[in-house]
């Protein structure tokens, strides 16, 4: 749970209007909560890629982002500081949770649409007390300039017209992050994919062929290839802490499955490795997904 928001923070909604701009991946919007006063949802071209409440970062209200917040909330102990990267910048919710809950962390965030940046900056300005250096870079060149065996975690969330860009998807993709991934780094991406799920499975057979650990966590529906959906992969060199990430995935307000081990295998279906050569962007959702 976030920290509590004082009552001096609160503002009336009535008095905040929508922010609406072109920046380089299309139309930006960004929409006020009418439940919180300082909450607001980044649209890009009608997809939802962001919310962030400023009086309270640790709050993730997308499924799929509280899922990656329990990752992060396990790749180090409790509290302690890590060197973060992001790929795929949106409003900075992930980043700005790690600095919430890990002050002291030092993080990068990669964004290439700088229009993007500038707007949240503006409008949505981090903590200038946070440690977190912004490059508007492509994802697979700003990953290039990390150091080697910097990063405690790497999260991928990047998307060019709802679909992951090809070259994030690859064997060689993978291989610059655990080159920038200290032994015991984790490796996290959010996914989409739907029926009937080649792409999901393409990408975990590319990320079992460069870690030696992995976990996939989702909706019991999209596993089951019911409907379009996020998923989000884990990986890493090290052990990861599956019972109790498992717990918390199925204890939040929408549930989800923990697949690992030979089940995930299974889940494959034998699908191969994706290499440069072959690689794809991921599938456009259908257009009912944002309605």
């Amino acid at each position: 749970m976030g920290k509590s928001r004082s009552k001096g923070a609160r503002r009336p909604r009535a008095a905040v209007e929508a922010v609406t701009e072109q920046v380089d991946g299309g139309l930006a919007e960004l929409l006020p909560d009418r439940d919180r006063p300082r909450g607001w949802t980044l649209l890009v071209d009608g997809a939802p890629q962001s919310y962030v409440d400023l009086d309270d970062p640790a709050y993730l209200s997308f499924d799929y982002q509280r899922r990656l917040g329990h990752v992060i909330d396990l790749a180090a102990p409790p509290g302690a500081p890590v060197h973060a990267v992001h790929l795929g910048g949106g409003a900075f919710t992930l980043a700005r949770y790690v600095a919430a809950t890990r002050p002291r962390s030092t993080q990068q965030v990669v964004e290439r649409d700088a229009a993007l940046v500038r707007l949240v900056r503006s409008h949505l300005p981090l903590d200038a007390r946070a440690r977190i250096r912004v490059r508007s870079l492509d994802a697979r060149e700003g990953l290039a300039k990390i150091p080697d065996g910097w990063a405690d975690l790497i999260v991928t969330d990047v998307f060019d017209g709802a679909r992951t860009p090809a070259h994030l998807t690859s064997t060689e993709f993978l291989d610059e992050a655990r080159r920038a991934l200290k032994p015991s780094g984790v490796f996290a991406a959010n996914l989409t994919d739907g029926p009937p799920l080649t792409h999901l499975r393409g990408q975990i057979a590319t990320a079992a062929a460069r870690f030696g650990e992995l976990a996939l966590i989702a909706d019991a529906a999209v596993l089951r290839g019911r409907r379009f959906g996020n998923a989000v992969l884990v990986a890493s060199d090290a052990p990861l802490p599956l019972a109790e990430l498992g717990r918390r995935v199925a204890a939040d307000p929408q549930p989800a499955r923990l697949e690992h081990g030979r089940a995930l295998t299974d889940f494959t279906g034998g699908a191969a490795p994706v290499t440069d050569a072959v690689a794809v962007a991921s599938p456009a959702p259908p257009p009912s997904v944002f309605r």
